[in-house]
């Protein structure tokens, strides 16, 4: 028979649980030990509506306080030595000391450098390796985790980031091979793995998503290596997972290997069936993925039937599992809590829960099972409805983009004519300062704002405080002696979400929520048709904020690239469609703020290296279109106005060509974690527009001083002309508190004049 199996799921809990327990553990608020009660809660639970759903077999370890990459670095002791006394003293203390940082009784250490999985929104820690490293067993979470579920009847598979690509995804520190270390890794892998034989497990997955990269000899050897070592082992059977992607050129490795199991995506390359069915052994597992994991559509479940017969007749069912294309961690937890949407619309959602039972129906469809005829009808039924429905089509918006000229996507004159035009206008200092958008969102905001959305605040009352929240932030940055102002962002409840609610084509959740990082959660918005804006979106309060002060305040917009990246994304039509119906209403809010006197207009695209390609040969034409995307909304301007955008956690080498043909004025990005390292792009491309390299790290609550940002502005002055360089954190400070923010402010403010005295 064929089973239904499951990756991974989300930890956070439908109501954010995770995060609120976790944040009160910061804050002293709570133990220890009622913060792992409470995990332990999560994962009960979660296992049993997994099985109720339709789980076959669900997963185990796949669950964490933070992130499993930090998992899998703190489990095999991969600690940087800044951390290891506070590790040993106090793993949990440890732990989060490597995720946050910690500035606390004389102990300071920033946190480790943080960078996107893969192509999602989901952000993992970069473990730090050296030369020599060793490694060892710290704890047995995974083997905890799988006797929790067994005690508790549930039958699990633990998850376990496989050894290759969690060196791949790691960082030396003194520039060794992080391959050179695999031994040592492996050998901890096969005491793990003896581990969970013992304790009674019959499979792992052990995840490889590095296969769907373009991996080099060095790599495959390295693939032959650890599997080689871990088949002689005494283990359980290995399920060797892969998604993301198509494995591509490197299948005939992956049928090499030494395993008894293998799964791969069919959502993102089902066109990857044939070759795998003709390469992978017919003695071992198969694992289908054929519900998408990380989009919140239903499955055409016709579709995916065509794929799982294929399969199916040729593998047969006791070896063949159906299972979403990658751990569900990127999906909200159930689409029925979303009961205030409208009907038809709900209709075709599926959350985690909802995957499940889909996954279900396929296999009782391959099993024979009467019971699935009718639940496909219904399928059929909803895809018909949001195939035909009038919410999804506008024709005034194919009419647009189809006029769109070549002119839409290029400003008037170069940078260079710009640059001179716009600093007669502005007259700024060198090393002017600025921050990158938003100021702390306090409890009092986010109270005023769940007051006003659930009426006990009226509009007028609501208004007054956002003023009061504008007033107050202009006035903080004046005195601390900021540049360039911002007008703090109190009214937005997310940089997506906020101009989601504001166009046509949006749908919202209430308990849509997905991890970004660590209690960092998000709630996508869903775009599900055409893109277009019926009015104004931020124009009002940036225009109130410029009345305030005489120095320039910044207009402040999310990308077209990053709205369609932190979207739930509409799979009826190209990606690149969407993104430049977007684009062209943030063009018509551009030319608005223009208009409404605001010289300096911020459109940010952290997400533009996010959505790069997995492969090498697609990327050109995503950066195309993706550029372009950003140009259309950028390019309706007269040259004095200053077109900034900004960017975190990317690595810009491979894309440094595209970031200057998006033609910003002014680009900030972030460099402190990772010590001025990423601006090595910008220096080897001669980059020629000015640039903020961050000088403080907002994802840690942890405050630099003047000494240490004034060390990171030496760094950038060395390798950039100095009237290149802006001074400004490295992200918007949403989630800080206003005493870090001033203290980091004043720091960063004295560093830029310590500079420019030099």
């Amino acid at each position: 028979m064929t089973t239904v199996t499951n990756l991974g799921f989300p930890r956070i809990g439908a109501k954010r649980e995770l995060k609120r327990a976790v944040e009160a553990y910061w804050r002293g608020e709570s133990s220890a030990g009622q913060l792992l009660d409470q995990a332990q809660a999560l994962r009960h639970r979660h296992w049993q509506l997994q099985h109720a759903a339709g789980a076959d077999c669900v997963p185990s370890n796949d669950f964490s306080l933070y992130d499993h990459v930090l998992d899998t670095a703190f489990l095999f002791d991969a600690i940087p030595q800044r951390y290891r006394a506070l590790a040993d003293a106090d793993p949990l203390q440890g732990y989060f000391a490597m995720a946050r940082g910690v500035q606390k009784d004389g102990v300071d250490l920033p946190a480790l450098e943080m960078t996107k999985w893969f192509d999602t929104n989901y952000h993992y820690l970069v473990p730090e390796l050296e030369s020599g490293q060793a490694f060892g067993l710290r704890g047995d979470k995974p083997v905890a985790e799988f006797l929790e579920a067994k005690a508790a009847g549930v039958k699990s598979r633990p998850v376990l980031l496989g050894p290759v690509s969690f060196l791949l995804l790691s960082k030396s520190v003194d520039g060794s091979d992080r391959l050179d270390l695999l031994p040592g890794l492996v050998a901890a892998y096969g005491q793990l793995l003896g581990k969970l034989k013992a304790a009674g497990a019959e499979w792992v997955q052990i995840d490889e998503p590095c296969l769907v990269l373009d991996q080099d000899g060095d790599d495959h050897a390295a693939y032959r290596q650890a599997y080689a070592a871990l088949a002689v082992m005494g283990r359980p059977k290995l399920l060797l997972a892969t998604y993301f992607g198509s494995i591509g050129d490197n299948l005939p490795l992956v049928a090499g290997l030494p395993v008894d199991g293998l799964h791969v995506d069919l959502v993102r390359a089902p066109e990857q069936l044939d070759a795998v069915l003709d390469a992978w052994p017919a003695d071992r597992v198969l694992s289908l993925g054929l519900v998408d994991g990380r989009n919140v559509w239903r499955t055409d479940l016709d579709r995916a039937l065509v794929l799982a017969r294929r399969a199916h007749g040729r593998v047969g069912g006791d070896r063949l599992q159906v299972a979403p294309s990658c751990s569900l961690l990127h999906s909200p937890i159930d689409a029925m809590l979303e009961r205030a949407m409208p009907t038809d619309l709900l209709s075709w959602l599926a959350f985690a829960r909802q995957k499940i039972e889909e996954l279900r129906v396929l296999a009782d469809a391959l099993n024979g099972l009467v019971s699935a005829n009718s639940t496909l009808e219904v399928a059929r039924d909803r895809m018909a409805s949001r195939r035909h429905s009038a919410r999804v089509h506008k024709p005034e918006v194919a009419a647009r983009l189809g006029s769109l000229g070549r002119d839409a996507s290029h400003r008037t004159s170069t940078y260079a004519q710009r640059k001179g035009v716009q600093r007669q206008r502005f007259g700024l200092p060198s090393f002017p300062t600025t921050t990158i958008g938003s100021f702390p969102q306090t409890k009092e905001v986010r109270d005023a704002r769940a007051s006003f959305k659930s009426g006990k605040l009226d509009e007028s009352g609501y208004d007054a405080f956002i003023a009061c929240e504008t007033e107050r932030c202009v006035r903080v940055q004046e005195e601390i002696g900021i540049d360039v102002l911002v007008h703090g962002e109190f009214e937005r409840n997310d940089m997506v979400e906020y101009f989601g609610e504001q166009l046509d084509g949006f749908a919202f959740t209430r308990n849509g929520w997905v991890q970004s990082y660590g209690s960092r959660c998000v709630k996508p918005p869903i775009i599900y048709g055409d893109v277009m804006r019926p009015a104004p979106m931020t124009v009002r309060w940036s225009q109130y904020a410029q009345s305030l002060t005489d120095r320039p305040m910044k207009g402040m917009l999310t990308g077209p690239v990053t709205v369609l990246q932190w979207s739930f994304v509409r799979d009826d039509q190209p990606r690149s469609h969407t993104c430049r119906q977007i684009a062209l209403a943030l063009r018509d809010e551009v030319v608005d703020l223009e208009a409404a006197g605001i010289g300096i207009i911020q459109i940010d695209e952290p997400a533009l290296r996010e959505g790069l390609p997995l492969r090498r040969a697609d990327w050109k034409a995503y950066l195309d279109w993706a550029v372009e995307s950003f140009r259309i909304s950028a390019s309706g301007v007269r040259d004095e106005t200053q077109i900034h955008t900004h960017m975190c956690y990317s690595e810009f080498n491979d894309i440094i060509e595209a970031v200057a043909a998006m033609d910003a004025d002014v680009i900030s990005i972030e460099t402190s974690r990772s010590r001025m390292e990423l601006l090595d792009a910008f220096v080897k491309f001669r980059y020629p527009n000015e640039i903020g390299p961050g000088v403080y790290d907002i994802h840690s609550p942890r405050v630099p001083d003047r000494i240490e940002m004034v060390g990171l502005l030496e760094k950038a002055k060395s390798v950039l002309s100095p009237d290149q360089i802006w001074v400004n954190p490295d992200c918007g400070l949403k989630t800080r508190g206003w005493k870090e923010t001033r203290e980091a402010l004043e720091a960063m403010v004295a560093a830029a004049r310590e500079i420019r005295k030099a």
